[in-house]
């Protein structure tokens, strides 16, 4: 039979170990370490990776922007095939990515643009929406009329009944899926923004390449 004091003297000793020799403490970080904005990963604990389309570009100074590049590069990717595809389900087929902005531009608030407005609004060269343009009115949904030295363009009837169809798959087929909250519609519009901004950073990026 063990002695009562023997017992007493084991509890006294595990209790002036502290509770860092506990199992269910070890690794954790403390309190203090988890409230600072800057604390990095436990020790013992790996930083989650960069996910990047191309390792070599990535900038020490700014992981997190080749992050959002291959972000980009996905999100476009997917974007343009559901233009394509939801236009076709609209009855528009073997349109480009390109096509479709050109034909809800020209749709847009039902008001006649000339090409430079178009290309102005759209960042693209004149003779790449000309060629779109072009392709749109063959297929008889966009026309062009001439008031004095001025060529502009309009959807016609059956191109605004496509441009109708494709904003009712739109709402079924992806905001229904999508099923957005005000937080989430509020983080959406905060990135839309935030992309707004990158274009002119890039923009301007590509004019001082340009000038090299």
């Amino acid at each position: 039979m063990e002695n009562p004091r023997g017992r007493t003297a084991k509890r006294r000793s595990a209790a002036s170990k502290g509770p860092a020799n506990r199992p269910e403490q070890a690794g954790r970080p403390s309190s203090e370490a988890r409230g600072r904005p800057g604390a990095g990963p436990t020790e013992g604990q790996a930083a989650a990776p960069h996910i990047v389309s191309s390792a070599h570009l990535v900038s020490p100074r700014s992981p997190e922007l080749s992050e959002l590049e291959f972000g980009l590069i996905v999100a476009n990717s997917a974007f343009s095939r559901w233009m394509v595809h939801c236009m076709t389900a609209a009855g528009l087929p073997d349109l480009t990515p390109l096509d479709v902005r050109v034909l809800h531009h020209v749709n847009h608030r039902e008001r006649d643009k000339r090409l430079s407005d178009i290309c102005f609004v759209m960042n693209e060269d004149t003779h790449v929406i000309s060629y779109s343009l072009k392709k749109l009115q063959a297929l008889g949904v966009v026309e062009v009329s001439r008031r004095g030295k001025d060529v502009t363009y309009a959807t016609s009837a059956q191109g605004r009944e496509h441009v109708r169809r494709y904003a009712e798959h739109r709402e079924a087929f992806l905001i229904g899926t999508l099923e957005p909250d005000e937080a989430q519609n509020r983080q959406i519009g905060e990135l839309a923004r935030l992309l707004r901004r990158l274009s002119g950073v890039y923009d301007q990026a590509a004019r001082a390449a340009a000038a090299l």
